[in-house]
């Protein structure tokens, strides 16, 4: 019994191992069998990687085996980098267009170099006169619209780099010589050889809008921080604005496009902040209570007419607290009455009636010394409540959303200014001074009016950008911190993140808020001391060709892609951006490869990229350089 039981231990042991063999070698056997089928059933449908690559690349040179090849903006060629080639084909299901088959846009007649689809002059003439309605936008429908590429001037160059381009632009860009000629002693515009000169005169600062600006640093606090975002109604060539940017002050300047021919436009060459805009019928595409300091110098706007809509109109647009400063007709009308060809009384009249308005809009008049009048809009509106019998106030707009402003009319009521429970407390709530009011979390978004957008959300976008803007500065290279590269647009601005990541670089950023998004973020973009505009991009943008020299476009054809004809938006993008500009689109796979397929035919050079967390993101990028090439000049340019 003893033997047996001392070989008990060893046959157990044997069995053990026994049946431990026979589970791997069975697992084994069942892997080498589904590898083996798995194998059978890829040979039956091959992928040929070599062709899936030359499908989505834009470089056809390129080789499979190298590494993917990225746009250089500054030289329309490619350069190296480290992101993987992409294959979408059996992953996503998505065919892309070869290169035969892509279909090729002509460019336009020389005669549409400097076509502005909703200010079309020949369009608007159709309309209304009154109110200068015929100068606010029209846009072509369907059927009217361009199916081809606007061309340059045939002897189109780089522009000048900031800061030279603030004063000199090339007169081959934008050959109209009218405005140096007719504001010759206004010092506006000059024409030195080849280029233009911007000397930094106004009709009101012939000596130049840095001493203006002095001037009027000397009644406002200008340099505390305080004012960041301005407003120029009628900019002219936006000199007002150039020179406040040193000062850290960004103005959103806008002019109609009327009898001085292309005035925004050499704003914008300049490197400017600038739009085609006028005051007529309808509300300015900006969301109330926008900016800190509104502007006008000899802007021609009736303010005195219409029982004070216009002014209505910036207050809207003022921030609590803000300023309005008026020079020209019919400030100092005591001594310039002669000079204005009009009568003291008709100027007396005038500035009487702006004394009112302002009065009855509870506004405060700071000061009037020499040229420059200025108001200034109270912090809230419990005493403006109060005081309504004394000074007939016109009364409240009833309407529940003051920021709502595409194409809608204006109108003559006040717009009210969010609740308050003291009469020191700013209605809305206070803003950090700048550059602290950057990335501090907006009023808009601690009272929760932004449904959805927490505090928590706000600094996570922020991060989020940080981290995409290495990855931008990466691929771009130099345009970004060198100065070649100064307007940029973001086509669908959120938060307002990405122009917030570019605040690094010198540049200015035009952030839109689609008009139709479910959220709307404008306000809170002016609340961190950013610019913006409302605007639906089915339509054309309110600039003119050639103006932006890098665009951003991320989730933005998800939105639109329903609702009007991409390729319609693709081809405005080429209108508005400079030759060897560049675009990058943010979006869903589907949606970059569709895009992609568009723009192989519209002298475009591409890139599809992985999103910066890596390929298996279903977000993708493409960064495009538009190629340079000119429209051939015609019988009266030679």
């Amino acid at each position: 019994m003893a033997k047996e039981n001392s070989g008990s231990p060893k046959h157990h042991q044997l069995e053990t191992k026994r049946k431990r063999l026979t589970w791997i070698f069975g697992v084994s056997g069942l892997c080498i069998l589904f590898y083996v089928l798995g194998a059978w059933q890829t040979t039956s449908a091959p992928i040929n990687t070599t062709e899936a690559y030359t499908r989505v690349s834009c470089n056809d040179n390129a080789s499979p085996a190298s590494d993917s090849k990225l746009v250089n903006p500054s030289t329309s060629t490619l350069s190296s980098s480290s992101s993987a080639v992409l294959d979408f084909d059996s992953h996503h299901q998505i065919q892309i267009n070869n290169t035969d088959s892509v279909q090729r846009f002509p460019p336009c007649d020389m005669s549409f170099s400097e076509y502005t689809p909703c200010q079309d002059p020949n369009r608007g003439r159709k309309f209304d006169r009154k109110m200068l309605k015929y100068r606010e936008r029209h846009c072509p429908k369907k059927e009217e619209l361009l199916h081809c590429l606007i061309p340059a001037p045939p002897k189109y160059k780089t522009p000048f780099k900031w800061p030279q381009s603030r004063d000199h632009a090339w007169y081959d860009n934008i050959p109209h010589k009218e405005l140096s000629i007719e504001k010759a002693i206004q010092n506006w515009i000059q024409v030195e050889g080849d280029r233009f000169r911007f000397p930094g005169g106004g009709t009101m600062f012939p000596h130049g809008a840095d001493k203006y600006i002095d001037d009027i640093s000397q009644l406002i606090p200008l340099t505390s921080g305080n004012i960041r975002t301005a407003i120029d109604t009628g900019c002219g060539v936006a000199s007002w604005g150039a020179y406040l940017l040193k000062r850290d002050i960004v103005a959103m300047s806008f002019a109609p496009r009327d009898t001085h021919e292309a005035q925004v436009q050499f704003a914008l060459e300049r490197g400017v902040p600038a739009m085609i805009g006028i005051m007529a019928s309808q509300r300015l595409p900006y969301p109330s209570r926008a900016f800190d300091m509104a502007h006008c110098s000899r802007c021609l706007i009736p303010w005195s007419q219409y029982d004070g809509l216009y002014l209505m109109e910036v207050d809207r647009v003022l921030r609590p607290g803000g300023y309005w400063i008026l020079s020209g007709p019919p400030i100092r009308w005591k001594r310039y009455w002669k000079g204005w060809e009009r009568t003291q009384e008709d100027l007396k009249q005038e500035q009487n009636a702006i004394e009112n308005n302002a009065k009855r809009l509870c506004w405060k008049k700071v000061i009037e010394r020499n040229d420059l009048a200025i108001w200034q809009k109270p912090i809230n509106h419990i005493e403006c409540i109060k005081s309504r019998r004394i000074y007939k106030t016109p009364h409240i707009c009833k309407a529940d959303n003051p920021d709502a402003s595409w194409y809608r009319d204006m109108e003559a009521c006040i717009t009210p200014l969010p609740e308050v429970s003291s009469p020191d407390e700013v209605a809305g709530g206070a803003l950090e001074k700048w550059p602290q009011r950057a990335f501090a979390v907006p009023p808009r978004i601690t009272s929760g009016s932004i449904a959805g957008i927490t505090a928590e959300k706000f600094r996570e976008d922020n991060e989020v950008w940080a981290v995409r803007m290495k990855n931008y500065k990466r691929i771009i290279g130099d345009p970004l911190p060198g100065g070649r590269y100064r307007n940029v647009l973001d086509m669908n601005a959120n938060l307002g993140g990405f122009a917030a990541a570019m605040l690094k670089f010198p540049v200015w950023v035009m952030n839109v808020v689609p008009a139709n998004s479910n959220e709307d973020t404008l306000g809170l973009i002016y609340e961190r001391g950013l610019i913006g505009t409302y605007h639906d991009w089915c339509e054309a943008f309110s600039t003119y060709p050639r103006t932006y020299d890098l665009i951003h476009a991320s989730g933005l054809f998800s939105i639109y892609q329903d609702r009007c004809d991409i390729a319609d938006i693709l081809m405005e993008m080429d209108r508005i951006l400079r030759p060897e500009g560049t675009i990058i689109f943010r979006d869903t796979v589907e949606v970059v490869v569709k895009i992609k397929s568009i723009t192989d035919g519209m002298r475009w050079k591409s890139q599809i990229m992985d999103h910066e967390s890596g390929p298996f993101n279903p977000e993708k990028i493409i960064f495009a350089v538009k190629t340079y090439w000119t429209g051939e000049a015609t019988q009266n340019q030679h």
